[in-house]
């Protein structure tokens, strides 16, 4: 687990892992950032509560170099990656390792199932679960078993972690990415099962919303740049979304009133799209879901726009090529 601020979710999140009905051993290595809330204590106090616990440091911060200080340090021949706020579903490690057996995948994963706490996370879980949300991701909106390019977190065998020699920690977005993609190369299996369930707790406000989806832009543009078949249609619509709302915004500002017409038909696209999205949800959370889909739109199509150059080739000098089994 790599955590950093995760004082609100850390103690029930390790409570989802120590309860699986899993029939082997189990531990849980918590690599920890540089929080500035109470996560450290919460894990310190985990640590004394069950002997299965443990902490490792992480300085930098970085998602993959908790994740590679983490399996370092843990000893087992299965490796469940969990994020600090994702709650693993019941039988989640005992389905993924049969379905590793079953299917002869390096790596299996599920959905990434987004369920708020309040108002506005329920607005925000809606959104990540829409099709005019997020497109038609699987792993977000579900769909049937088989190969897959990625999935979420993600469930490895060991031994395919080590001959690959990890994450890279350059890539501190897109990390999933990246190593499925070496993994792929050297002919190992990626594998996606709707079996597989973590429910995940979004971003409790719209900055924090925009900064993530900023991000995912960001580093989902280094990827179309670090490997140029990767990128298709869905990537693609928040920045073209973004700059035609531009456009259209600035020629009605210039005194063409019909360029308005392009960001009114955005918003009544995501007004109209909300209403099936937020189907059974209290009145303040249905409102809510347009802004929570604009945030997301926009911030992506932002984040990709800006991408700097020099993120794509820094990346890019660290390129491992797949390591074939020996």
């Amino acid at each position: 687990m790599p955590v950093l601020n995760e004082e609100r979710h850390l103690r029930s999140s390790v409570k989802h892992i120590l309860q699986q009905d899993y029939d082997g051993e189990l531990e849980v290595v918590i690599a920890l950032g540089p929080s500035t809330d109470r996560t450290d204590e919460i894990a310190a106090e985990l640590v004394r509560q069950d002997p299965r616990v443990h902490t490792v440091p992480n300085p930098t911060g970085r998602t993959p170099a908790a994740l590679n200080a983490a399996i370092k340090a843990s000893g087992h021949p299965v490796v469940v990656r969990v994020d600090g706020h994702g709650m693993l579903s019941p039988g989640y490690i005992s389905t993924a390792v049969r379905l590793l057996d079953e299917t002869g995948a390096a790596n299996v994963g599920g959905i990434m199932h987004a369920e708020g706490e309040n108002d506005w996370e329920r607005a925000v879980a809606a959104a990540m679960t829409s099709k005019i949300g997020v497109g038609n991701a699987a792993f977000h909106t579900g769909g049937k078993a088989g190969e897959a390019e990625t999935v979420y977190l993600g469930v490895f065998r060991r031994s395919v972690l080590e001959q690959q020699g990890g994450y890279n920690e350059e890539f501190i977005r897109a990390q999933d990415w990246e190593l499925n993609f070496r993994i792929r190369g050297a002919g190992g299996r990626i594998w996606f099962s709707p079996e597989l369930k973590v429910t995940y707790r979004p971003r409790p406000n719209v900055r924090a919303l925009a900064k993530q989806y900023k991000n995912y832009g960001r580093w989902r543009h280094v990827v179309a740049r670090y490997h140029a078949g990767s990128i298709n249609l869905r990537y693609l619509a928040p920045p073209v979304a973004l700059s035609a709302i531009a456009v259209g915004t600035g020629l009605g500002l210039a005194g063409f009133p019909w360029g308005f017409l392009v960001p009114g038909g955005y918003l009544a696209a995501i007004t109209a799209g909300s209403l099936p999205a937020g189907k059974g949800l209290p009145l303040r959370s249905r409102v809510q879901i347009p802004v929570a889909l604009a945030t997301m739109h926009m911030s992506w199509g932002w984040g990709f726009l800006t991408s700097p150059r020099k993120l794509a080739r820094k990346v890019i000098a660290s390129r491992r090529e797949p390591v074939p089994a020996q």
